[in-house]
C-alpha cells in the first residue's frame, strides 16, 4: 500500500507515535515535500494513460477527435503532408496516362489530339492538377474529348478533393474555434477561504469573469479528490465527494457579470464536518472546481477548472470587496480579486462545537437525574394496576372508576417532577416560575378539587343502601372487617 500511495504522488510522511521512554515530547511531523496535485490551476489534468496495449486501435475509429485533440504542430503537420501526398498522387496518375498514351512524345504536334493538352512532363501533369484543384483555368491546358480514361480521372480527383477538403479544413475550423482560450479569462482566486458567515462555518472561493460577454446557462461544482481506506481494508487513493455549493436551492446557477463568492456550508453532511484549524496541518486532500456555460457569441460550451489544495485554505479569512458604487455604473476593482484578510474565526471543527454546545446546555442534567426517578414512579403504577386487576367485581364498582387510582397517582408523580425540575434550574428560570399565577399552592389546590370531584362523583352514582353505609363521607369505617382490610391492602 506504501508502494501505491508513492506512485499516485501523495507525499505521506509516516511518523512512530511511540515514544521510548515517558516524558518525551511528541514528534514532530515530517516536512512535507512538493505537493502532487491532480488539476493545475490553470486546469490542466495530471493524468497520463499508459500501457494501452491494443486498445490503441480505438483512437483511429474516432480519427477526427484524435486530429481535433492533438497539438496545433501536429495539426499542421498533418494538414501539410496530407495535401503533400494528395497532390503529389493525383499528378502521377495523370502523368501515367500521358505515358501510356504516347503524349509526351508528340505534344509539339499540332496534328495529334493528345489526352491533355500541352503536358509533356512530370512538372506540367503536376500543374494541370493544381489548376483543376484549385478551380483557376489558366486555359494554356485543358483535358480533350478523346481520352475517356482521364475523364474519369477527372471525376475521381474532384471526389477526393472535396473530402480532404471537407476533413482538414472542418478539422482545423473545429479547433480553432475551440473556447479553451474563452476558459482563460475566467478568473478562480488563488486561495480559498473558511470563516463564519450567517452564524455557519463556510468555505468561500472567488470566481469572475474579465470579458463583458456573458457566460449563459454558466453552473459551478467542486469535488473534493481524497485518499482514505474503506473498512474492507481498500485503498482509495483519490476518491471523490460531492461538495454542495447551492445544487438544493439553485445557488450553483450563476449570473455571472460580476465577481462572485461560491459558498459551500460545512454541516454535518459536508466531508469538512470533523475540519478544524489543526487538523488541517495534516490533512492532505484536493478541491476541483469545475465551472461549465455557453459561450454567448458561439454558442459552444465552454469549461474551466482549477483546485485548491490544503495549503491552499485559509482558515480564518474572508475576501475583500471589489465592487463599488460609481456614477451610474458599478465598478469593479480586479486588484482585490485574490486579497483576503484575517477574520475572528473559532478554530475548531463544526463537530467539536455541537458537543461543547451540547455540554454547556444546563437543561440537560436534570432531565438525565430524574430519569431513574421517573421510572420508579411508573413501576409504582404498574404494581398499582396488578392489585387493582386483583379486586372482586364489587369493590372495582364501589371504588368509582377502575383506573381512578391510576390516574390519580400520575398526576401526583408529574405534579412532584415538575416541582423537583424546577429546583434544578437556574436561578433566572426559578424566579420567572415563582410568578403568583403559577405558584405551588395554586397547583396543589387544583389537584386536591381534581382529587376530589372524582371520589364525590363516585359515591353520587352509589346505590341508597351504600349511600347509608357511607354516610356522605368515607365509608370504610362501616364495612365489614373482611372488606376494610382488603381496602386498606390496596391503597397501602
Amino acid at each position: 500500500m506504501s508502494a501505491l500511495r508513492r506512485k499516485l504522488g501523495d507525499d505521506y510522511q509516516v511518523v512512530s507515535t511511540s515514544a521510548s521512554g515517558a516524558g518525551l515530547p511528541p514528534p514532530r511531523a515530517a516536512p512535507r515535500g512538493k505537493r502532487q496535485r491532480f488539476v493545475d490551476k490553470n486546469g490542466r489534468c495530471n493524468v497520463q494513460h499508459g500501457n494501452l496495449g491494443g486498445e490503441s486501435s480505438r483512437y483511429l475509429s474516432d480519427l477526427f477527435t484524435t486530429l481535433v485533440d492533438l497539438k496545433w504542430r501536429w495539426n499542421l503537420f498533418i494538414f501539410i503532408l496530407t495535401y503533400t501526398v494528395a497532390w503529389l498522387f493525383m499528378a502521377s496518375m495523370w502523368w501515367v496516362i500521358a505515358y501510356m498514351r504516347g503524349d509526351l512524345n508528340k505534344a509539339h504536334d499540332d496534328s495529334y489530339t493528345p489526352c491533355v493538352a500541352n503536358v509533356y512532363n512530370f512538372p506540367s501533369a503536376f500543374l494541370f492538377f493544381i489548376e483543376t484543384e484549385a478551380t483557376i483555368g489558366y486555359g494554356y491546358r485543358y483535358i480533350t474529348d478523346k481520352c475517356p480514361e482521364g475523364i474519369i480521372l477527372f471525376l475521381f480527383q474532384s471526389i477526393l478533393g472535396s473530402i480532404v477538403d471537407a476533413f482538414l479544413i472542418g478539422c482545423m475550423f473545429i479547433k480553432m474555434s475551440q473556447p479553451k482560450k474563452r476558459a482563460e479569462t475566467l478568473m478562480f482566486s488563488e486561495h480559498a477561504a473558511i470563516s463564519m458567515r450567517d452564524g455557519k462555518l463556510t468555505l468561500m472561493f472567488r470566481v469572475g469573469n474579465l470579458r463583458n460577454s456573458h457566460m449563459v446557462s454558466a453552473q459551478i461544482r467542486c469535488k473534493l479528490l481524497k485518499s482514505r481506506q474503506t473498512p474492507e481494508g481498500e485503498f482509495l487513493p483519490l476518491d471523490q465527494l460531492e461538495l454542495d455549493v447551492g445544487f438544493s436551492t439553485g445557488a450553483d446557477q450563476l449570473f455571472l457579470v460580476s465577481p462572485l463568492t461560491i459558498c459551500h456550508v460545512i454541516d454535518s453532511k459536508s466531508p469538512f464536518y470533523d475540519l478544524s484549524q489543526r487538523s488541517m496541518q495534516t490533512e492532505q486532500f484536493e478541491i476541483v472546481v469545475i465551472l461549465e456555460g455557453i459561450v454567448e457569441t458561439t454558442g459552444m460550451t465552454c469549461q474551466a477548472r482549477t483546485s485548491y489544495t490544503e495549503d491552499e485554505v485559509l482558515w480564518g479569512h474572508r475576501f475583500f470587496p471589489v465592487i463599488s458604487l460609481e456614477e451610474g455604473f458599478f465598478k469593479v476593482d480586479y486588484s482585490q480579486f485574490h486579497a483576503t484578510f484575517e477574520v475572528p474565526t473559532p478554530p475548531y471543527s463544526v463537530k467539536e462545537q455541537e458537543e461543547m454546545l451540547l455540554m454547556s446546555s444546563p437543561l440537560i442534567a436534570p432531565a438525565v437525574g430524574n430519569s431513574k426517578e421517573r421510572n420508579s414512579s411508573v413501576e409504582c403504577l404498574d404494581g398499582l394496576d396488578e392489585v387493582g386487576t386483583k379486586l372482586p367485581s364489587k369493590l372495582q364498582k364501589i371504588t368509582g372508576r377502575e383506573d381512578f387510582p391510576k390516574k390519580l397517582l400520575r398526576m401526583s408523580s408529574t405534579t412532584s417532577e415538575k416541582a423537583y425540575s424546577m429546583g434544578d434550574l437556574p436561578m433566572k428560570l426559578q424566579r420567572i416560575s415563582s410568578v403568583p399565577g403559577n405558584s405551588e399552592e395554586k397547583l396543589g389546590s387544583k389537584t386536591t378539587k381534581m382529587m376530589s370531584d372524582p371520589m364525590s362523583q363516585s359515591v353520587a352514582e352509589l346505590p341508597p343502601k351504600l349511600q347509608k353505609l357511607s354516610g356522605g363521607g368515607r365509608m370504610e369505617g362501616n364495612l365489614p372487617p373482611k372488606l376494610r382490610k382488603m381496602n386498606s391492602d390496596r391503597f397501602t
